[in-house]
């Protein structure tokens, strides 16, 4: 059986990587009590709580951290009639920490993620492997069958082509987790009791040309880099579908990291997934999309931007084009996603006029 770690007694890190660079990006809609097992590792960070649900309930955060939150009235003050595009009574409402945030880096994770331990033992520090990651080469145009070539103890295999060993900049750091898989509503009813035990101590560059489903509840990124398109879409309430929107965002991402020749890691670091959501009540949000993810996929991976693309801004405005003429078809919910699209862009352009396209 694996359980998270004991992080009592470990000191604070004072010498904290990024302090003042980097963001921590968490949604709720309750009491943030598992930040004392995050201390050591996250207190001397700046946090964006985005509270979901009524924004009249009082969210209460341990004490010592910094942190600003932001409720439902605070979206609408901020954004305007721009706030339709931040989703309500879902934890894609996450994004509107990522832009109004003024850190090059992000890291976001949800409330019921615990530190984990590695096979000896020892509790795992997500973030500062996060920013290792980030802070790293990425390798998506080969790929080195000893995973990650710019790590402590790898290197580059024999055939690996030298002209392509500097590699790019890392954009993404997509961490996984132990305990409660992040499985979708079939597979948690066929599989109720299922855990994940197994460590894999690996991170590698997803190639080039190659999809992921990525999962927001441990996950860094580099704002500068790819922020704008790391939005979670239109889900709950209101929406026909849900629990699509770190998925959709990585989709986007991906064809964007790849038009413009950015890396994604995955594998490294772990967290403590502690709580296995309703199935009957994922299944309601997500029997939509198991259908419509057949047309999704194929839609991503034949996308292609063109050459006049060169900022994260205009390749998703490009991107929102695509989606409205190739899947508003499937459903109307893609037409109203599309323009939620083009609304998201021109709300972080507000908020942020230096990274204006």
């Amino acid at each position: 059986m694996v359980e998270p770690a004991n992080t009592v007694g470990i000191p604070l890190n004072h010498a904290a990587l990024l302090k003042d660079e980097l963001d921590i990006v968490i949604p709720t809609i309750r009491n943030l009590d598992f930040l004392e097992m995050w201390r050591p590792f996250l207190q001397p960070y700046h946090l964006i709580i985005v509270q979901d649900g009524d924004p009249s309930k009082t969210i209460a955060v341990p004490e010592g951290f910094d942190y600003e939150l932001y409720n439902r009235n605070d979206i609408n003050r901020i954004l305007g009639p721009k706030a339709s595009c931040i989703s309500f009574k879902d934890s894609a409402c996450r994004c509107f920490g990522y832009m109004v945030s003024k850190k090059k880096y992000i890291f976001t994770i949800d409330d019921d993620c615990f530190v984990a331990k590695d096979p000896s033992g020892k509790a795992v520090n997500a973030l500062e492997q996060h920013i290792k990651n980030l802070l790293c080469p990425s390798s998506p145009f080969f790929f080195n069958t000893l995973y990650d070539p710019y790590r402590e103890g790898a290197d580059f295999v024999r055939g690996y082509p030298f002209s392509l060993r500097e590699g790019v900049s890392t954009a993404v750091s997509h961490g996984l987790w132990l305990n409660i898989p992040d499985y979708d509503a079939p597979t948690q009813l066929v599989k109720p009791k299922e855990r994940n035990t197994r460590y894999v101590d690996a991170v590698m560059t997803i190639p080039k040309g190659t999809l992921f489903p990525m999962c927001g509840m441990n996950l860094a990124f580099d704002r500068d880099l790819i922020g704008p398109a790391m939005y979670f879409g239109l889900m709950g309430d209101g929406q026909p579908i849900g629990r699509y929107d770190d998925m959709w965002a990585g989709w986007c991402v991906k064809v964007i990291c790849d038009h413009l020749g950015l890396g994604v890691k995955t594998g490294l670091p772990y967290i403590y997934h502690s709580k296995a959501s309703n199935p009957f009540v994922n299944l309601k949000k997500e029997y939509k999309g198991i259908f419509w993810q057949e047309d999704i996929i194929p839609f991503f991976q034949s996308a292609k931007l063109s050459k006049e693309a060169v900022t994260v801004q205009q390749c998703y405005l490009e991107l929102s084009k695509l989606v409205k003429e190739k899947l508003s078809p499937i459903d109307p919910y893609f037409d109203k996603l599309a323009d939620a699209m083009v609304t998201w862009i021109e709300a972080w352009d507000e908020l942020n006029p230096a990274t204006k396209a």
